[in-house]
Parts: C-alpha cells; sequence; structure tokens
C-alpha cells in the first residue's frame, strides 16, 4: 500500500477503560505487532471514572477520523461506572470494528456473508491454524465447546459456512465427554480451567485451545501459572495437533487483528483513491411537451446527498450538511488530496449575449451531464452563487434550465447559502469599528485606549497575532505591552481616522462616516472578491488583514489588520464551497459581481473539484457574462491568483444573439421577439457572425483550443444552425457543434463533450495576456486593444490622479480590471458586431488592495446601486407580502 501511496499507514486504535493488568499486557502486545508491520497504532486509555457517554464521545471521534481504520475496544470495560458493553460494541463503526464484535459484523457472519465482514480475530485464527495441519474442515465432525459472542458462537458459524457438521456444546452439557470423543476437530472457548480431559479426546483429533486460566502453583514465582481449557499434557499423547496455552491462538489472535486492519485500510483506499467514481446516475426521461423548470426539478429523483459525497470521495469528517440537499466541503480536502493530480479544466463563456440570456449555466451544467452520466467520465460543476439579481430576473434563476439544471432549482436560487450573509456581516462589524474608533479617538487617552485594546488577563497584557503585526508594521521591535514607550503607545493605538472624507446613508437613516476611497457596497464586493480568490484559510486571512478601510489625516492607507482583524472569523465560515444535487456534483460558491466585475466561482471550489475528479476527469466552470467582458478577467486574475491553468475553451452561441449583432431589431426583455427572431433570415445572421468570429479571436489569444457550443432553439432553422457552425470553423476553432441540452439532459451535449474531451488532449499553450511587471497603462492598452479593439485609451484628471497615488503607494504590479458594458464588444452598448477604432474612456480609478485588483471604470453608473435598488424594490414587495400574511 505504501509503494502505490508513498506516506499512507493503516491506522489501528485501541480504546481502553481502567488499568487492568491482563488487558495492559494484551494491549501491549497488539501495539507491538502493529509497530512491527508498519500500522500506525494509538492506545487511548481512559480513567476508571471514565462515564458510558464519555467512552461513546471517544468512539465517535475515532469513527470520523480518516486516518484510523481499525478500532478496539478492549474488554472488560474497568469503570466503576455502570457502563453498557453491548452499546459500546456496536458504536464502533462496522468498517472499523476490526474485532468483528458489532452487531452488524455478527450479522453477516451467521448469515453466511463472508466477503462484507470482519471475522472476530481469535476464530479467525483458529481457523488459519486448523488450516496449517492440513486437515480439511469440510464435512468433518467438529465440536465447539463454548458460546461467547467472542469466541464461541462466531466459531461455529464461521465453521458451518465452511462446510463443517458442527455441534456446539457448553458448561451445561450432559454428555460433553461424549461429544469430544466424537469430534474431528475440538474447539474450546469454555473459559474453565482443564475442562476437557485427555481421554476425551478422539485419537488424531486437531484441538484448538482457546482458553486462558490462572490456576495456583507454588513453584511459578507469582504463585499462579497460566492453563488453557484442556488438559494439555494428557490430551496432547492423543490428540494429531493440538495448540499449547500460552503460545497457540493468543498470537494467533493478535495476528489476525493486524490482517483485518490491513484489510479495512484496502477497504478504504479502494473507496477512496483517485480513479473513477461510482455514481449512480439517474436515466433523464424528458416529457414532451417539456414542463417547466420548477416542474423539472421537483420531480426529478434525488439522491441524498451525503451518499454523492461518498460516491466522490469525500470523507465524513470533511462535509458538513446545510439542509437536505447542500454539504459544505472543508478546505482541508486539499491536504488530504495534496498528491493528486489535476482533472483537466474548461472553462465556459459566451457571444455577447441578448437581455434574455444565451444559456451560458444551461451549457455549463449539461456539459458536465453528458460528460459524467454519458460518457462515464469523473465531471465536477462549478458555478458562482445566483444573486437575488439573476434569480428574479428576466433570464430565470440562473442554475441552469430545462433538463440542465441543478436540482432543486428553487432551493439552490431561494434560499441562501450563507455566504452573502456572512460578507455583508462582516463589512458591517468593519464599519462599525471604524466607527467606533472615530468616536473613541476623540473621548480617551492613549493610556485608556491601550488598556481596552490590551487588556489585563490574570494580571498580564498580551498582544495578539494581528496586534504584534501592526507594531512590526511601525517599525516597533517589540512583543511585550509593558515595555512601549508613550509615543510608542500613541503610535499603536492612535489610527487619526479622518472623519471629514465623505458620508454615505445606511438604511437605519444613521449617517456613516466612511473612508474616501471604498463605501459599504464596495467593502461588501472586495470581501466576496477575496473569498472567491482565496485558495485557503491562510490565504484568506492575508487578503482580508490588507483590505484598505479608511485613511488617516496623514494620508496613510488603514487596513482590518490595524483594526485587528475583525472579520477574520465571520468569513473562515464561508470559505467552505457548497456542493448540491444535480445529475453530476456542482460546486455554487461565491458570488464576485458589481463593482469589481470579476464574476467567476471561487477558486477553492474549482481546487477542490479538479483534486476529486482526478486526471482522467473534468471540472467546467464558466464566467459570468461574455468572452471579451470576464474571460480575460478569469484568465488574467482568477488564474493568476489559483495558479490553475485551463486546457479548453467553450464558447457559447445562438442564431438569436448572432442576429441582433448582425444588425436585427432590438430585445426588449418581457416582450415578444420581433419577426426576424423566429423566421429564417441567413443574411443578417451571415453578418452577426463577424461577432463570433471577433469572440472567437479574443478567446483564442491565450493559446487555448476553443469549442463553440450553438445552443438551439425551437426557432432555429437547420439552415442557420449549418451557417453558424461553418462560420465558425472558418474562425479557427477546434470544432464546432449543436447542444439541445436544455430540452433533452446530458445527452444532448454529449457532441460537445466529446468535442472537449478530445481538444483537452492538445498540448497546453495557455499564457497570460500580459506580465504584471509592465506599467498599469500598458496593461490596460493591452487589455484594450487585444480584447476591446480600440484604438487608444483615455484617463480622465480623476482617474489620472487617483492611479498615481495608488502606484505612489507600490500597487502597480496588480493585474487591471476593467469595468465595462458586457452588452456590446465596445464601450457603446448599441454598437453591435466588432467595433473598432473608438476611444475607451477611464473615468474612475479604485484599488482593492485585499483582492489585489486594480478596478478601472469605464461607465457613469456603478453596478452596486442597480444591485441596492433592486434590494430595496424585492425587500419592500417581501415584506408587504408578509406584513399581509401575517395579518390574514
Amino acid at each position: 500500500m505504501k509503494s502505490h501511496l508513498p506516506g499512507f499507514r493503516p491506522g489501528l486504535v485501541v480504546l481502553q477503560v481502567g488499568d487492568r493488568e491482563d488487558s495492559n499486557l494484551y494491549i501491549s502486545m497488539k501495539l507491538k505487532a502493529a509497530a512491527d508491520i508498519g500500522i500506525d497504532a494509538n492506545h487511548i486509555r481512559l480513567p476508571k471514572t471514565a462515564t458510558e457517554d464519555e467512552v461513546l464521545w471517544n468512539i465517535e471521534a475515532v469513527n470520523d477520523n480518516p486516518a484510523v481504520h481499525g478500532l478496539i475496544v478492549q474488554l472488560p470495560l474497568d469503570s466503576i461506572n455502570q457502563i453498557d458493553t453491548e452499546k459500546v460494541t456496536n458504536a464502533v463503526s462496522p468498517d472499523k470494528d476490526v474485532d468483528g464484535l458489532s452487531s452488524i459484523n455478527a450479522g453477516k457472519l451467521a448469515r453466511g456473508d463472508l466477503r462484507s465482514c470482519f471475522i472476530p480475530c481469535t476464530p479467525n485464527g483458529c481457523m488459519e491454524l486448523i488450516k496449517q495441519t492440513g486437515v480439511s474442515v469440510s464435512g468433518k465432525n467438529v465440536v465447539v465447546i463454548g458460546r461467547s459472542k467472542i469466541v464461541g458462537a462466531p466459531m461455529h458459524d464461521l465453521l458451518l459456512w465452511n462446510h463443517a457438521t458442527v455441534t456446539s456444546c457448553h458448561s451445561k452439557t450432559l454428555d460433553l465427554a461424549a461429544q469430544v470423543g466424537r469430534a474431528d476437530i475440538l474447539v474450546v472457548g469454555a473459559g474453565k480451567a482443564e475442562l476437557v480431559k485427555g481421554e476425551w479426546v478422539k485419537k488424531g483429533a486437531v484441538v484448538i485451545d482457546c482458553g486462558i486460566n490462572h490456576i495456583p502453583d507454588s513453584s511459578k514465582p507469582a504463585g499462579k501459572r497460566v492453563v488453557g481449557d484442556v488438559h494439555y499434557l494428557s490430551a496432547k499423547e492423543r490428540a494429531g495437533y493440538i495448540t499449547p496455552v500460552p503460545g497457540g491462538v493468543g498470537p494467533m489472535t493478535v495476528v489476525m487483528l493486524m490482517e483485518n486492519t490491513v484489510k479495512s485500510a484496502k477497504r478504504f483506499l479502494q473507496m477512496y483513491k483517485p480513479g473513477k467514481w461510482n455514481i449512480s446516475y439517474r436515466k433523464l426521461k424528458p416529457l414532451k411537451p417539456q414542463p417547466s423548470d420548477v416542474q423539472i426539478s421537483c420531480s426529478y429523483p434525488r439522491n441524498p446527498i451525503g451518499q454523492l459525497a461518498k460516491e466522490v470521495g469525500l470523507l465524513s469528517k470533511e462535509v458538513e450538511p446545510y439542509g437536505r440537499t447542500r454539504l459544505k466541503v472543508r478546505v482541508e480536502v486539499l491536504k488530504r488530496l495534496d498528491k493528486q493530480p489535476n482533472g483537466k479544466y474548461v472553462l465556459v463563456t459566451g457571444i455577447t449575449p441578448t437581455p434574455l440570456g444565451e444559456g451560458q449555466s444551461t451549457i455549463t451544467l449539461g456539459l458536465a451531464q453528458a460528460l459524467g452520466a454519458h460518457l462515464n467520465i469523473n465531471a465536477f460543476a462549478s458555478i458562482q452563487q445566483p444573486s437575488p439579481l439573476s434569480s428574479f430576473g428576466i433570464k430565470g434563476c440562473a442554475v441552469g434550465g430545462g433538463y440542465s439544471q441543478i436540482i432543486p432549482m428553487e432551493e439552490v436560487s431561494l434560499q441562501p447559502s450563507g455566504d452573502s450573509e456572512a460578507v455583508s456581516a462582516a463589512s458591517s462589524l468593519l464599519v462599525d469599528t471604524i466607527i467606533a474608533y472615530c468616536h473613541y479617538q476623540t473621548k480617551y487617552s492613549d493610556k485608556v485606549l491601550f488598556d481596552l485594546l490590551v487588556p489585563f488577563r490574570d494580571g498580564h497584557q498580551y498582544f495578539s497575532p494581528s496586534q504584534l503585526n501592526r507594531l512590526q508594521k511601525l517599525g516597533i521591535e517589540k512583543s511585550d505591552p509593558l515595555t512601549l514607550t508613550e509615543q510608542e503607545i500613541r503610535r499603536f493605538i492612535r489610527l487619526d481616522i479622518n472623519p471629514d472624507a465623505r458620508t454615505v446613508c445606511i438604511s437605519t437613516k444613521v449617517i456613516i462616516v466612511v473612508m474616501p476611497f471604498i463605501d459599504f457596497a464596495s467593502l461588501k464586493n472586495e470581501i466576496m472578491a477575496i473569498l472567491s480568490l482565496s485558495s485557503s484559510a491562510e490565504d484568506l486571512q492575508n487578503r482580508l488583514a490588507k483590505v484598505v478601510v479608511a485613511i488617516s489625516r496623514y494620508e496613510e492607507l488603514i487596513t482590518t489588520e490595524d483594526l485587528v482583524s475583525v472579520c477574520d472569523v465571520k468569513m473562515f465560515v464561508c470559505l467552505k464551497p457548497n456542493v448540491c444535487l444535480y445529475g453530476t456534483p456542482v460546486f455554487v460558491h461565491t458570488s464576485p459581481s458589481a463593482d469589481i466585475a470579476y464574476g467567476n466561482a471561487s477558486v477553492v471550489a474549482d481546487k477542490i473539484a479538479l483534486k476529486l475528479v482526478g486526471p482522467q476527469g473534468f471540472v467546467v466552470t464558466e464566467t459570468l457574462h461574455s468572452a471579451d467582458a470576464d474571460m480575460e478577467k478569469f484568465f488574467n486574475i482568477k488564474c493568476r491568483s489559483s495558479g490553475l491553468q485551463p486546457d479548453v475553451v467553450v464558447l457559447v452561441a445562438t442564431v438569436r444573439a448572432l442576429k441582433m449583432h448582425g444588425g436585427g431589431p432590438g430585445i426588449t426583455a418581457g416582450f415578444p421577439l420581433p419577426k426576424q427572431y423566429s423566421e429564417e433570415n441567413l443574411k443578417l445572421l451571415e453578418k452577426g457572425c463577424a461577432h463570433l468570429k471577433g469572440q472567437v479571436e479574443k478567446a483564442r489569444t491565450y493559446g487555448l483550443p476553443v469549442v463553440v457550443a450553438v445552443n438551439t432553439f425551437s426557432s432555429d432553422t437547420k439552415a442557420e444552425l449549418e451557417l453558424v457552425c461553418s462560420q465558425a470553423r472558418q474562425a479557427g476553432v477546434f470544432d464546432a457543434v449543436l447542444c439541445t441540452n436544455w430540452s433533452d439532459g446530458g445527452a444532448g451535449a454529449l457532441a460537445l463533450a466529446q468535442a472537449v474531451q478530445k481538444a483537452a488532449e492538445l498540448p497546453s499553450q495557455f499564457h497570460y495576456l500580459y506580465e504584471l511587471e509592465l506599467p498599469v497603462i500598458k496593461k490596460i492598452q493591452k487589455v484594450a486593444q487585444n480584447i476591446y479593439g480600440v484604438k487608444d485609451v483615455e484617463l480622465s484628471p480623476k482617474a489620472k490622479e487617483k492611479l498615481a497615488f495608488y502606484m505612489k503607494q507600490g500597487f502597480g504590479n496588480f493585474p487591471v480590471c476593467i469595468m465595462k458594458t458586457q452588452s456590446s464588444l465596445g464601450n457603446d452598448p448599441e454598437k453591435k458586431i466588432v467595433p473598432t477604432d473608438f476611444t475607451l474612456p477611464i473615468i474612475d480609478v479604485q484599488v482593492f488592495v485585499g483582492a489585489g485588483i486594480l478596478s478601472l471604470l469605464t461607465v457613469t453608473v456603478s453596478f452596486h446601486l442597480l444591485h441596492g435598488l433592486f434590494y430595496l424594490i424585492i425587500s419592500k414587495i417581501y415584506f408587504e407580502w408578509k406584513l399581509r400574511t401575517n395579518l390574514n
């Protein structure tokens, strides 16, 4: 096992209650045997005062530990409190019950299910000893004396299923001598010293003595000696084979315990080893006419979410139930799978969409469906959490649609997963902390503030880690609070937040004083982006510490670290991505959009998924908007942060959108489509294909193969679809295929999955668009000219001033994030096809230090204002409805 998985060791735990001398002897033998063959064995000893609850709690902890493959409860339980031995032995997980004492393993043995159970160690050792004699058990008369759950009863069952004729006897059997005399094989485990006499034994019989008894013997230093249940000296004269006591069955019991532990470890590796998942996919039966998305969601058969987690290789301790249909996955799984090679990484993006959307999420989920359920390849989808704006929008619930959607659609869309709520709470806490600083810095002396921030505990003062970081930042190399001078205390305490910078009105009707460079909404957006870009808890903590939340009177930037990292605890909880029910597993985690306009699922979700699928598997993720608006950010921001490199780009296109870009009439959400979109119009479509070619060219800029997925609608004609595929191939794509997964499920994306699988086999030539060391203006020009096709970039005086300030602060090496309209390739949403020869105006610049992004605004309306307005409208509708409901 170690040769196949370096560093792996089977794990064994022996749980003991009390300090019995005989138990200590047995345990030391087991621990020594385990160490000799490379098993990692541990001894948990509870005191004689241990209660039943304490014993059960320790058993549960070991059951949940994936590093332990065998758990032994040493009997008897030597406690002054009453403990139900049966309850304790049954509390051991059947998968780790290497003693074979639980009712489940005993039941399987009694029914003859020997392959899937653990056979108790002593009976198993007895069978091995009999086997070593060369005497076949099959058809022999076998007598078992004893009926204990540890030896007698399982010994009877084991011999019976090995085709022996078994007679069970015990100390109350009247004709015991006669029964023993007929036995070809005799197994004795009655617990009575020298119960069986030599003259009872059949000539040439095999005698297995399991007894360990102490009888007085003045010749021994201890005044006693160990004997078995058989009188050895007289029996050995008649038996063909006989086991000595001690030295016979005892060592074999230990050996079988080791064998069961190794067997358990092998089963564990077989279940969780990198390789093919064993997911039971439910076959879809699409209905005609097609029901609504909600009806499909409600009628879809759902496997238990815990079963799905197990099928994809997640351990029970690595997941946390979140409702009935979702789980949160602990980031620690990345440490366990650190040596596991990543799977293939596929990005789904799209052409510039109509206001109705072109089914980008539907294609993402359909592709994962086709890879998993139809090509039998490990496949994971990873999308960002839908916001209420998308959930209530005209485009639907942003979790796919038709027969390619996340199940249950209504829960994923409308019931929060806790991420956004934690981000809002952390942002509010930061704002409240800033207000408190502004208030207290004018009310109290340096000494009082210092004692409030560094309080006395047990008569001593200690700096927290974040406070030590602040001291280091100030150049104060001290760790003892009592050694700081008055001047150093003042520098440490006084943030000197400038209260006259800017005010914003919050819904609590309180005017909150905040900093000039970031407001409450922007703070939320940056924290969400940090959550999305973080690869670990340590990375998250480091990024949160760098968030600029205020500015001092001396124009010094104040970060959350200066506020003692007040939001860390809240954010660590939501770093765990959410896995949902679906035809194939899907992560739904974080929603970094709005002001930062970053728009991708979280890094940690993608990383976990890539490890779980294994080197032959696929992870399918998507961008929020079109290839020009968000694909560039995916590569130059997200991929830089994660270190991950995609293998294939899937570009989603529709006939409807291409007709619009060819000069078709405007499309307004909620109104009927003009006839140009429901009738064949090849001329209009061919003109619009110039937009498709432009998007293909931008996607190929990064050195990756591009597959065009044409999402088909019932109004599309065969000639129109052939024209789009032909134009795409002329643009140099790897392949162009039609997709009908909205109506057919994964089967409708099978051609896409096969094309993606072939494209992923090509050698990777991925590269970034620019190097971070380039001057900021050069980076902006690279993006604007290569992706947006502009002639030049023009910065407003305000943008120039702020950019110069940020560069002075050392933020010039950040990747740039240009916020422009997603409704056109250019800056004007009304200009279609491929706008050229225009100037891109940059009207404002904002830095998000924690996220490591330099954001450039090209439009005058900030996205977060639209989100905020929408939240207010929805909240008003909801609360009015709730009020009426309560009144009724």
